[in-house]
């Protein structure tokens, strides 16, 4: 079963997402426990897809169709996490900020999460604060993303923050920033605990942020 989990990696880091739910079906019938499959295979080959994007061998499209290959075999994977009680490392809500509707850097971050074993509440785009305060009251959520790639949206990130802190919920959730215009120093004057440049180092961040 050890070729299977191989070529589990391999067409992961090609992108090859047609073969990958088969593939990881194949493992399953096989006798492979669920955790084998995410961690050696799949957590394994975004690990090494984000490591391809550090060293500038890999850009943007390839980082893209790895997640979605992985995003296929999670799909076949998923029922078999949660019948073997499988635990996320953390709960993770992600948002374009209100008045942004961009998504494409706030998708490729949540497939990248996801593939390290991250739990995703995507709540989409133009994500008003109350949102995001609701994620971390109602659902839990441990850390929370916010996107943005206009200047003109950016100040909602600092509107968000100030609404964690009057609901009461700051201290329970950590705040990761990200977006074209967003910069380490923008994130420390809101008052975030992180910022991250792209997905690869968001995956990062988030770990060290939940230790």
């Amino acid at each position: 079963m050890e070729a299977v989990l191989q070529t589990i990696y391999d067409n992961i880091l090609n992108g090859q997402a047609k073969p990958v739910g088969s593939n990881v079906q194949q493992a399953l019938d096989g006798g492979v426990a669920p955790e084998r499959v995410l961690n050696e295979a799949m957590v394994a080959a975004m690990a090494e897809v984000g490591r391809l994007f550090e060293e500038g061998e890999y850009y943007v499209p390839e980082m893209l169709i790895a997640a979605r290959a992985m995003q296929s075999g999670l799909a076949v994977l998923k029922p078999r996490l949660v019948q073997a009680n499988f635990k996320p490392i953390a709960k993770v809500a992600a948002g374009t900020v209100k008045g942004d509707l961009h998504d494409i850097g706030k998708n490729l971050v949540c497939m990248m999460l996801e593939g390290a074993s991250f739990e995703i509440i995507d709540l989409g785009t133009d994500v008003s604060p109350d949102k995001f305060v609701a994620a971390v009251k109602e659902q839990g959520a441990d850390v929370i993303c916010l996107s943005a790639l206009l200047t003109t949206t950016m100040p909602n990130m600092r509107v968000t923050v100030e609404a964690l802190k009057a609901a009461g919920v700051r201290d329970q959730v950590k705040v990761m920033v990200g977006g074209a215009p967003v910069t380490e120093g923008y994130a420390r004057e809101i008052g975030a605990d992180g910022y991250a440049s792209d997905a690869s180092k968001a995956v990062a961040l988030a770990r060290a942020l939940v230790g």
